[in-house]
């Protein structure tokens, strides 16, 4: 199994629309996870289920599902990915985690590795650099029409 690109963000969800729907456009899903976030509160009924032990809690109402798994110990990455974004190709990071950092300036989209010198993209390279194995490698040759500057 593929594990998807992680990028560490800061702003809203709606920031980020005009990438999930370039990627959307390639045929790729993105994801978002919330690290060290309390959710909103959940129903009574769900909160009961999830404490007593169940495997998953579960309401199914319009337009969304909520899932309530009960966690022994804290979270672990890996099994948060295998679990909940299969099939993403990125994953949006609002929290700590070791990952490339993304802003948006402008018109570019910005994805600064730890450590490395930072890549400036269109939104359209962007999601086209998440079909590669390693799309912030900057050793690694860019496909034909992604040509990413240094800052």
């Amino acid at each position: 199994m593929k594990s998807p690109h992680l990028l560490r963000v800061e702003d809203a969800p709606d920031r980020f629309a005009p990438l999930i729907e370039a990627a959307r456009a390639l045929g790729l899903r993105i994801g978002w996870l919330e690290l060290d976030a309390a959710p909103e509160p959940l129903s009574e009924s769900l909160a009961s289920a999830a404490g007593l032990g169940v495997l998953r809690a579960v309401a199914v109402g319009k337009g969304r599902t909520v899932a309530v798994k009960p966690l022994r110990g804290e979270p672990v990455l890996r099994d948060l990915l295998r679990e909940h974004f299969q099939g993403c190709a990125l994953v949006l990071v609002r929290g700590e985690i070791d990952a490339p950092a993304l802003r948006i300036e402008g018109d570019s989209w910005i994805v600064q590795p730890p450590g490395a010198a930072s890549r400036s993209y269109t939104v359209e390279q962007l999601a086209a650099a998440l079909r590669r194995p390693n799309p912030w490698d900057l050793e690694s040759p860019s496909p034909a029409g992604l040509v990413p500057r240094r800052l």
